[in-house]
């Protein structure tokens, strides 16, 4: 077993925390941690549907960094819960950009995992002159063949039994299409249709997000209150190629060739295989990738772990 020389740093509580109406219906939560007038940095969490945890403030040292976390349309303690209306891809980038101003930074650092990482690219190519560097973790380019990987074919032919048991949910005669399946039973007017689908949807995603079983993260992901936000949004998002043309962040990286970047990316990665990171790493040259070897997606392994926060100290000038 490799033994990692950075973990998390201590549990903190936020000096700031609020909901900023961002219009159409929508307010986010927001948490601010670290210490004020600090290195700027935002935090986008995964999903989509996701959410933050308190271990998400936990990345950055909070001597050095004036982080902000907050939750996306829709998605934990931001209002209305599990919304898809006026919830997309660029209306959340919108959003990022609003929190900025709210909070003042001329620039910040996007870090983002997964999802996460998805928004960073898409919020980095859209305000350049904003973001001061970016870390990835479990690359995700939302590409067709990332898609089907997911909800076709391949993640499915490594977890055989909890792919099985994510297709047995829906009859046979649906499976050619599951993502639309699970929408159409996720929009359902019958609550417990809606609550068996989002507890499916929910346990294949966790049950591919580590290298090895966690009964903690799957008791997480089969709550409902993580679940049905989680499988409502993400879903969407899946139907609509997540509002983004064909690899259209990859055709559009020149624009952030110049923002130093960090990509830490799991060898043993089921849900975002290391394949798209090592696209975007050929397609932006000047990024460093970081392959973890012994880990898979989540950013509670050991592993992803010491290289994110080992990236975080790095860009705020902390080595060693």
């Amino acid at each position: 077993m490799i033994e990692y020389g950075r973990t998390l740093y201590p549990e903190i509580e936020p000096y700031e925390t609020g909901m900023l109406d961002v219009g159409e219906g929508h307010s986010l939560y927001y948490e601010r941690v670290g210490t004020p007038g600090g290195k700027p940095a935002v935090f986008l969490h995964g999903g989509p549907g996701g959410g933050m945890s308190p271990d998400h403030r936990r990345q950055w040292d909070p001597e050095l960094y004036d982080v902000l976390l907050f939750d996306q349309r829709g998605c934990g303690k931001s209002l209305p819960f599990a919304e898809i209306e006026n919830n997309d891809t660029w209306r959340i980038v919108d959003d990022v950009e609003r929190l900025r101003v709210m909070c003042g930074h001329e620039k910040w650092q996007a870090f983002g995992g997964s999802w996460g990482a998805t928004l960073a690219l898409a919020y980095a190519q859209s305000h350049p002159d904003r973001v001061s560097e970016i870390v990835l973790r479990g690359v995700f380019l939302g590409r067709q063949k990332e898609k089907d990987w997911l909800y076709s074919y391949g993640a499915s032919e490594i977890m055989a039994e909890q792919w099985d048991d994510f297709a047995g949910l829906i009859p046979e005669e649906e499976r050619g299409n599951l993502v639309q399946a699970y929408y159409d039973r996720l929009k359902s007017d019958d609550e417990q249709t809606r609550l068996d689908a989002a507890r499916e949807w929910s346990l294949w995603e966790g049950n591919v997000a580590t290298l090895l079983p966690n009964e903690e993260l799957l008791g997480s992901f089969a709550d409902p209150a993580k679940a049905v936000p989680f499988a409502r949004i993400c879903a969407k998002f899946f139907l609509k190629d997540f509002f983004l043309e064909e690899a259209q962040l990859l055709k559009n990286v020149g624009k952030i060739k110049n923002i130093p970047g960090i990509i830490v990316q799991g060898r043993h990665d089921i849900c975002t295989p290391p394949t798209s990171a090592w696209e975007l790493k050929k397609a932006w040259p000047e990024a460093e990738l970081w392959v973890v070897h012994d880990s898979g997606h989540s950013a509670g392994e050991p592993g992803i772990i010491d290289g994110l926060v080992r990236a975080t100290d790095k860009l705020a000038g902390k080595e060693g």
